[in-house]
């Protein structure tokens, strides 16, 4: 080599740096391909059969749910029908009782009705009321009279009307004498001597009279006198007497 060789020669260029090399992952086989079995003929068979009876299985399944649950509607049709029917029956009986205690109620009131009757029934009968005097009368002046006994046991209902003044009195035995007396012996006119020789009850000048004498309940001693002051005077009278007997004596009989 001359030197000119060497002058033509240029100089070296840097060394590159190599990479190291990379790592050797391990060898990994590939996968073994998938082999699908082929089912046997005995094997699809078998399936069907199976699955044939599940769905078997199930209709029946199905068919008995259906069949209880129609038996349970009818059984629950029927017990509603049986409750309506209950229900309607209560109804009716509660109307009868209503009607019953209506009717109860009634009778109630119609027996307390019967038992005041009977109970006034049963004070009539022991304290009957009589009439004594009804006949309409008339007095001609002051010297015509009418006269009735009291009733001994019996109180004593005075019940008159006039058509004009009257005088109206209540004596004793005693009293009656002395009024008697007195006509016989002309002192005056009865109407006078009647009703001014003392009386337990007088009434003068008067066209009714409503008084209820007791004093005769035990004791028989009195007479009831009905004269007029003058004048033609028509006397009405309702006198009645009510049977009540006192327990012991009473007026002029102390």
């Amino acid at each position: 080599m001359n030197p000119s060789d060497m002058d033509q020669l240029s100089p070296p260029t840097e060394q590159t740096t190599l990479a190291p090399p990379e790592p050797y992952a391990p060898y990994t086989p590939p996968p073994a391909p998938i082999q699908y079995a082929t089912p046997s003929r005995r094997s699809s068979v078998f399936k069907n059969t199976e699955r044939r009876w599940w769905t078997a299985a199930l209709a029946a399944s199905l068919l008995v749910s259906a069949t209880g649950i129609g038996l349970l509607y009818m059984d629950d049709t029927n017990n509603q029908s049986r409750v309506n029917s209950l229900t309607l029956q209560n109804e009716s009986l509660t109307g009868r009782t209503q009607n019953l205690n209506d009717q109860l109620t009634v009778t109630k009131s119609q027996l307390e009705v019967s038992r005041g009757q009977v109970t006034k029934l049963e004070a009539e009968l022991a304290h009957p009321t009589l009439g004594i005097w009804n006949t309409q009368e008339t007095l001609n002046g002051p010297n015509e009279w009418l006269s009735s006994t009291v009733p001994d046991t019996f109180t004593y209902h005075l019940v008159l009307k006039s058509s004009g003044p009257m005088d109206v009195s209540i004596l004793s035995d005693s009293q009656f004498q002395l009024a008697v007396v007195c006509m016989y012996n002309r002192s005056a006119s009865a109407d006078w001597c009647l009703h001014h020789n003392g009386a337990k009850i007088g009434k003068l000048g008067v066209t009714s009279v409503n008084e209820d004498f007791t004093l005769a309940e035990g004791c028989a001693a009195y007479l009831a006198v009905i004269s007029v002051p003058s004048g033609s005077v028509t006397i009405t009278p309702n006198v009645t007497a009510t049977y009540n007997p006192a327990a012991t004596a009473t007026g002029d009989c102390k």
